[in-house]
């Protein structure tokens, strides 16, 4: 384990309170932190940052076997070391990823909404898988919703009608079609258990400081990716993502000075020492600036 302020030590416990899906974990850490560095790294680097996490290395050796057999990493031995990287077959899931979590908001869209009826020559179920995959959600029997701006699958059988709520109804047609109150709760808890970090202004050690960006972004993203990121107007008034986000970017840049030193000083691809990240790392979150927030204030 590693010298930790009491708000990573609280995180820490918490990921061991129940099952912490190491292969997801690492997959946070090589989309934050590897990726914009080359793209790999080597098993004894991550067995560094995972055992500061305290997940043993055997647990990630089996996660490691299981995301290489999904087709996530890659593996290459030299000698007696191992390498992992990015598959080629998951880049652009990696990218779209990336886009959503530390891009800029969609366009509005005036929300506008795409509505689609399967006719009676549609492939049902072939429709909905492919819909869904999209970003479609059903909102009865043949029929699916989508904001404008989701691409929709080219299959026969699809009937497109571009529609817009009445004013008002947009919030109320959204809650009927996505969870939004548990993605809501989702992003209060976030708030909740990131706003100690936030707050603390002590320096923190860097593999520390890679620890908790790994968490904090591996936190966001599982909320983030489970969000239809509606447009404001199909969102209640309240919604709480905004404020997240806002949280996620300040404490990010905050951690990424240090964390970037760790990974400067002590992290190796089979080249050597990594290579300094490119300019899409410090693109990301541009559009926060340094607005001010408000989950988290006291």
């Amino acid at each position: 384990m590693i010298a930790a302020p009491p708000w990573l030590h609280a995180r820490l416990r918490a990921l061991h309170d129940g099952p912490h899906r190491t292969g997801s974990l690492i997959i946070t850490l090589f989309g934050d932190a590897v990726v914009p560095r080359g793209g790999e790294l080597a098993l004894a680097s991550l067995l560094a940052i995972t055992g500061a996490m305290g997940i043993g290395e055997g647990v990630v050796r089996t996660a490691l076997s299981r995301l290489a057999a999904e087709g996530w990493l890659e593996r290459r031995r030299l000698g007696r070391h191992a390498f992992y990287r990015l598959a080629a077959s998951a880049q652009s899931a990696f990218a779209e990823a990336s886009r959503r979590i530390y891009g800029p908001p969609r366009e509005d869209g005036n929300g506008q909404l795409t509505l689609v009826l399967l006719s009676p020559e549609a492939e049902r179920e072939r429709a909905r898988a492919a819909l869904e995959a999209t970003g479609f959600v059903a909102l009865g029997p043949g029929l699916f919703v989508a904001p404008i701006d989701r691409p929709l699958p080219e299959l026969p059988g699809l009937i497109r009608i571009q529609a817009v709520p009445y004013p008002g109804d947009g919030p109320r047609l959204s809650a009927l079609a996505w969870p939004l109150g548990a993605i809501a709760a989702r992003y209060r808890q976030f708030c909740a258990s990131w706003a100690p970090a936030l707050a603390d202004a002590r320096p923190i050690e860097p593999l520390a400081a890679l620890v908790a960006r790994t968490l904090l972004i591996h936190d966001y993203r599982r909320i983030l990716l489970k969000d239809p990121l509606l447009p404001p107007a199909l969102l209640p008034p309240d919604w709480p993502q905004p404020e997240a986000r806002a949280l996620c970017a300040r404490l990010w840049r905050r951690l990424l000075p240090p964390s970037e030193a760790w990974l400067d000083a002590m992290a190796r691809n089979a080249e050597g020492r990594l290579p300094p990240p490119g300019p899409e790392l410090t693109a990301r979150f541009a559009d926060r600036g340094v607005q001010p927030d408000t989950c988290y204030e006291t």
